[in-house]
């Protein structure tokens, strides 16, 4: 599905016009709508660029606007407004977040691909708010734990207010990472590994917190509904990450119009 009027009408001011020749010669630059919405049907379709239906802007066109908003960081920057505009609206919660991750095969190799015992691949984390809304995402290496992955997941989030509450599975019961992010006035809340030795330091009535955790793998689905998404293609994993970033646009974009 192509961006409607009123997405359009919100986007527009935030996409950067492309630049034009002090003389004014060459071909005149394609419509941004046009190309975005080529963009949108790799994403959604997952197919190759070299198949965008002629109805949309050729696809060396679309591709190279695509890395040129990946390059110049305009993508983030419709993320970080998009989220801000919400902030200011109470759109979005941060006393309760949830945090994630999920593996992406990288069937053609590329860089930041990790071996796993699921094959070579890169993994995504996200950090959704309470409502379920992306408040940050990360893609790198899936070779590393997810412990490992959390400090980077939040210096990449859209906002500067930090999560209250930082929610996650087993996968992230660490005492250290407890005092880090404690430190950064941040409470982090996992249920205790079967094999811990260490003696217990969560409370049973904040773990209550857990059960709704369903609203970052609901998240984590509603990204994969991207299908240029669910196998990574891209060499370059800022491309790829351009793709989940454009993804992210799209869902706060629907919850921007409500």
């Amino acid at each position: 599905m192509d961006i409607t009027s009123g997405q359009w009408e919100v986007l527009e001011p935030l996409i950067p016009k492309p630049p034009r020749r002090p003389d004014g010669r060459g071909r005149p630059w394609r419509d941004s709508r046009e190309v975005l919405n080529g963009v949108l049907w790799v994403l959604r379709t997952g197919a190759p660029w070299h198949n965008l239906p002629d109805t949309y802007p050729p696809y060396q066109t679309c591709h190279r606007r695509f890395q040129q908003w990946v390059r110049t960081g305009a993508l983030e920057q419709i993320l970080k407004a998009l989220s801000e505009d919400l902030w200011e609206r109470r759109g979005l919660d941060l006393s309760e977040c949830f945090i994630d991750g999920t593996f992406v095969a990288a069937k053609k190799g590329g860089l930041c691909v990790g071996k796993t015992r699921r094959g070579k691949g890169t993994k995504i984390m996200t950090v959704a708010d309470r409502i379920g809304l992306p408040l940050s995402v990360y893609a790198t290496s899936a070779s590393p734990h997810e412990v490992n992955l959390v400090e980077p997941t939040l210096n990449a989030r859209f906002l500067e207010e930090k999560p209250e509450r930082l929610i996650g599975d087993k996968a992230f019961d660490s005492d250290s990472l407890d005092k880090t992010l404690e430190a950064e006035g941040i409470e982090m809340i996992a249920p205790h590994r079967d094999n811990r030795k260490k003696s217990p330091t969560q409370d049973g009535r904040i773990l209550r917190r857990i059960r709704r955790r369903w609203k970052v793998e609901r998240l984590i689905g509603w990204l994969q509904n991207f299908r240029r998404l669910v196998v990574r293609y891209e060499h370059h994993i800022e491309n790829f990450l351009g793709f989940i970033h454009l993804s992210c646009i799209i869902i706060l974009l629907k919850a921007f119009m409500r």
